[in-house]
C-alpha cells in the first residue's frame, strides 16, 4: 500500500480503520477516484489496543465520496 503523493495544500481527515485487506482494497479505489489519501499502521505495542487496524485518512474535501467507497468495499468493517 502506498499513498497518493500529498499536495501541501490538501488537508486530510480520518476516514476509518480497516483490516489490511480492506485497507488495500479501499486505497486502490481511492486512487482510481483520484482521492488523496495516506495511512497509519499501528506500531508494535499500539497494535494491542488498536487490534491491528490500519487507519486511513483522505482529502477533507472528498470525504463523503471516500466514505461511500469505503462502505461499498467493507460494509461490515466500516467504522467511520
Amino acid at each position: 500500500m502506498s499513498p497518493v503523493p500529498q499536495d501541501p495544500d490538501i488537508e486530510t481527515v480520518y476516514l476509518a480503520a480497516f483490516t489490511n485487506e480492506h485497507a488495500n482494497a479501499v486505497a486502490e479505489k481511492l486512487e482510481e477516484a483520484g482521492i488523496a489519501w495516506w495511512y497509519k499502521q499501528p506500531g508494535f505495542f499500539s497494535r494491542i489496543w488498536e487490534y491491528g487496524a490500519v487507519r486511513l485518512f483522505v482529502d477533507k474535501n472528498r470525504l463523503e465520496e471516500a466514505q461511500r467507497i469505503a462502505q461499498e468495499i467493507a460494509p461490515d468493517a466500516w467504522s467511520g
